[in-house]
């Protein structure tokens, strides 16, 4: 049951999470730019986070793994941001996106390397569903080569990143852990921010935008995913988190008015069933 509610738990993730690129893009049509989209979204969900922190009255962790949470929210999930917006600017969002989901890759090999973590078949197969699904739904079409090197980069950072949370997540709560690398990275965008100037929304619209980015595509997110992080590891959670762009291809059709073609559907369709071997696998495993 353990490991079910972790799969579930990772798939609202990737939902939430599927809701960004929408909702950013309706920040950024408010006058918002990236700097000031990260601050406004690390530090808000850092204030949502803090009373329900000190109504739990836990200990703040030291040492190594209080390192490890500012690093991975200062380093790690600034650097990934950063990194995937400025690609935008160089290289299609399809390219950008697919390249952004070679980290289960990155993942799955540290994990072997690092933590001896055995890649099964029924895991291989997943993974290679998985991104000739993405491949397809994404429809990559162009590009430059330094926002191929950027996408590259903030997956390479992500895979890092979801390699530190597993192991920390051995000592710490997701509702701390979250707490404290939201308060970093709303530290270091911050100062990204002021260094090229704020750009705040100019009407309710771009703040409606923000309100859900915190609240959905963070707050939610990013706490479901450390929590089911924690039941059934890094490789896993990668995988399943595969069902982000799916959510987000769907969403742009529904709001934004983008056409679904053939080859996004058949892609879609791939990922989902790439999402159910890797659920059935997971439930054989706990059998």
């Amino acid at each position: 049951m353990n490991r079910l509610i972790g799969i579930s738990l990772v798939g609202i993730s990737a939902a939430c999470f599927g809701t960004f690129a929408i909702l950013a893009r309706y920040a950024y049509a408010d006058g918002l730019d990236a700097p000031t989209i990260l601050f406004l979204r690390f530090s808000l969900a850092t204030l949502a986070l803090i009373p329900l922190l000190a109504a739990r009255r836990e200990a703040l962790p030291r040492g190594l793994s209080l390192a490890r949470l500012v690093g991975m929210g200062a380093i790690g999930y600034v650097g990934q941001a950063l990194a995937y917006l400025t690609a935008l600017k160089y290289a299609s969002s399809g390219l950008v996106a697919l390249l952004l989901y070679l980290y289960p890759i990155f993942v799955a090999l540290l994990s072997a390397i690092v933590l001896r973590e055995k890649i099964t078949r029924p895991t291989a197969l997943a993974l290679a569903l998985a991104l000739i699904g993405l491949a397809l739904t994404v429809g990559p079409e162009g590009g430059q080569l330094p926002g191929i090197l950027l996408a590259i980069a903030a997956a390479i950072i992500y895979s890092v990143y979801i390699l530190v949370g597993n192991q920390v997540l051995k000592q710490v709560s997701p509702l701390m852990s979250s707490t404290i690398i939201f308060g970093s990275a709303a530290a270091v965008s911050g100062l990204l921010m002021l260094a090229g100037g704020p750009h705040w929304p100019a009407g309710g619209a771009g703040w409606a935008a923000i309100g859900a980015i915190v609240l959905i595509a963070t707050v939610v997110a990013v706490v479901t995913f450390l929590a089911g992080l924690e039941r059934i590891g890094p490789t896993n959670a990668a995988l399943l988190s595969t069902l982000e762009p799916a959510v987000t291809v769907v969403l742009a059709a529904l709001l934004l008015g983008e056409s679904l073609k053939p080859l996004s559907l058949l892609g879609g369709g791939l990922i989902l069933l790439a999402v159910v071997l890797l659920t059935r696998t997971e439930l054989q495993r706990q059998g």
